[in-house]
């Protein structure tokens, strides 16, 4: 495995910037999964705030690094996970995104964001940012030199409730270009019944406020999505390797019936 890899699909206790799971693997998909750690540098005194908030959706994506190294191994498909929390840097934002480095994540706020010097800001950008997309870039650009075929899939995990309102989803598909792969989608993850799935939603992809389907899909001409799972269904192994099995039955069905 080249620099950055992990072995046996664990995170390191210190994880480099980019963590490659499986790069070899001969699936068309490949996943990313941009707030896999709450990781903070120590020298950044977690940015003011007390260690049980770390813990919280603000900070990482709860379940979601588990879910994608699951599905990884299910459909052989190769995933890169990010190493540091997303409020050092948000990796699913545009740089020039106010929530790129933000300074009030829900409705708390983040005293170590507030006031960065632009030295600052560039320090994140070159440590944590740019080795990430420059890493899923050399991949994708190498599949595309081969003749080999991407399909970009962001693996994520949404709370449950938010800012007082609770979500009807178990998950939810997000897409901007890839509109008939992101609605197939949709529709294979529906079609038992028993879940409901949101189209675009909990949100919807805009350019100015996400970075992987906007920049490694859609300016690509690739299809690409974001898969999102509610938090909750995730807290244990059981829930993950359900999920895990549930989305690589709707991705492989997907990928078969667009061939």
């Amino acid at each position: 495995m080249r620099h950055g890899s992990a072995a046996g699909g664990r995170l390191a206790p210190h994880p480099p910037a980019v963590t490659v799971v499986n790069e070899e693997g001969a699936s068309v998909f490949v996943l990313l999964c941009e707030h896999a750690s709450n990781h903070i540098p120590l020298r950044y005194a977690a940015l003011g705030l007390p260690p049980e908030e770390l813990t919280r959706h603000i900070a990482w994506d709860i379940g979601a690094a588990a879910l994608a190294m699951r599905l990884s191994a299910l459909l052989d498909a190769p995933l890169f996970l990010s190493g540091c929390s997303r409020l050092l840097i948000d990796l699913n934002r545009p740089l020039w995104a106010p929530t790129s480095i933000p300074i009030v994540s829900e409705a708390t706020e983040i005293p170590g964001n507030r006031d960065l010097p632009q030295e600052e800001r560039l320090r994140r950008t070159a440590t944590w940012f740019t080795p990430f997309h420059a890493r899923v870039t050399q991949h994708l650009d190498e599949r595309a030199g081969a003749g080999r075929r991407a399909i970009v899939i962001g693996v994520h995990s949404f709370t449950p409730v938010f800012h007082g309102h609770r979500r009807p989803w178990h998950a939810g598909v997000l897409y901007a270009r890839a509109a008939g792969f992101g609605a197939a989608l949709v529709a294979a993850l529906s079609g038992a019944g028993d879940i409901v799935v949101g189209d675009n939603e909990p949100y919807r992809i805009e350019p100015a406020e996400d970075y992987t389907v906007p920049v490694h899909g859609d300016q690509r001409g690739i299809d690409a999505a974001l898969i999102e799972v509610r938090q909750d269904l995730l807290e244990g192994g059981e829930g993950r390797t359900a999920w895990a099995a549930r989305l690589a039955a709707a991705l492989s069905a997907v990928r078969a019936a667009r061939n």
